[in-house]
């Protein structure tokens, strides 16, 4: 199951960079993550000072 990004994202851009996969993009109210392309390997939670980005089975 891929991540997702909570409505809790401060839109901060902390968790685009660090995606090896290149699949986390800004949005219109937040950041996105594209689930065809997520491994999830969670560098994206590691950094989001907010915790917004949740395994999709979490949300």
């Amino acid at each position: 199951m891929a991540y997702v990004i909570t409505d809790d994202c401060i839109s901060c851009g902390a968790c685009e960079p660090e995606c090896p996969e290149g699949v986390i993009s800004e949005g219109e109210d937040k950041y996105v993550i594209d689930p065809e392309g997520c491994i999830e390997c969670g560098a994206c939670a590691d950094v989001c000072p907010v915790d917004a980005p949740k395994p999709e089975s979490e949300v």
